[in-house]
């Protein structure tokens, strides 16, 4: 591993501690006060929504990979690839990725538990539902009708921990930012660029040399054209900052 990697992967990972601490805390006290958690293990109704994350968190997700499962996410990257590709606007993006990309495959189905469960990226760790997990299901809200959709907003409303506009925990969204912060300035140092995008195009990214090599030089152009040899080019799922 390079330093500069090196350096990268360290301070995600040390941000992935702070935040660890902080929202463990804060879902304790959130808790004993009453407060509703409806995440848990074998829950994974999120797990079909795509993922914005950094490069520096694909890197800390890619090295924990095996063999199988670095060809299990480069077939998902592929099949982001197609969506991202045939979609024409944001929501058609997120509808195809639920209903035809489907489910992460580092999701074990049968457990209903994530196979990197100690490497996952930021979204991940900070998405808890403050409500009913069928409310993370696909095609729920779009199911809905007029009335049903105005009692979702009451409850949404008067329930601890949301934002008043949807189920998520709010809260724990805001304590991950720091995650980002670290994530976006330990790019900047090691490399001059930063690199976001999509998960699994990111994790398979980070596994490539050339592409890797291109971003260890701060050649943008480089690195998109290695990425547009394995066919995982698109401004939805990689961008440069």
């Amino acid at each position: 591993m390079s330093d500069g990697v090196a350096a990268v992967t360290a301070a995600v990972e040390s941000a992935y501690a702070r935040f660890g601490t902080r929202a463990g805390a804060w879902l304790t006290e959130f808790t004993r006060a009453g407060g509703r958690v409806a995440c848990g293990a074998g829950c994974y109704h999120c797990c079909d929504m795509p993922i914005r994350v950094s490069l520096a968190e694909a890197l800390v997700v890619a090295r924990a990979l095996t063999p199988a499962q670095v060809r299990a996410v480069r077939a998902h990257a592929r099949k982001v690839a197609r969506n991202a590709r045939a979609a024409r606007d944001d929501d058609e993006y997120v509808q195809g990725h639920r209903e035809d990309v489907s489910y992460c495959p580092l999701l074990d189905r049968e457990s209903g538990q994530c196979t990197q469960y100690a490497v996952r990226p930021t979204r991940c760790r900070d998405t808890f539902s403050a409500m009913s997990a069928r409310f993370c299901t696909v095609g729920v809200w779009e199911g809905m009708n007029a009335g049903e959709r105005r009692a979702y907003r009451a409850e949404v409303r008067r329930t601890p921990g949301t934002d008043g506009e949807t189920h998520f925990i709010a809260p724990l969204e805001e304590m991950s930012e720091p995650v980002w912060t670290a994530a976006s300035r330990a790019m900047r140092r090691a490399w001059g660029v930063e690199v976001w995008g999509d998960f699994w195009t990111l994790t398979t990214l980070a596994l490539d040399e050339a592409f890797m090599a291109a971003v260890g030089r701060g050649d943008r152009r480089a690195a998109l054209t290695a990425a547009r040899t394995l066919g995982l080019h698109h401004p939805v799922t990689l961008e440069f900052a």
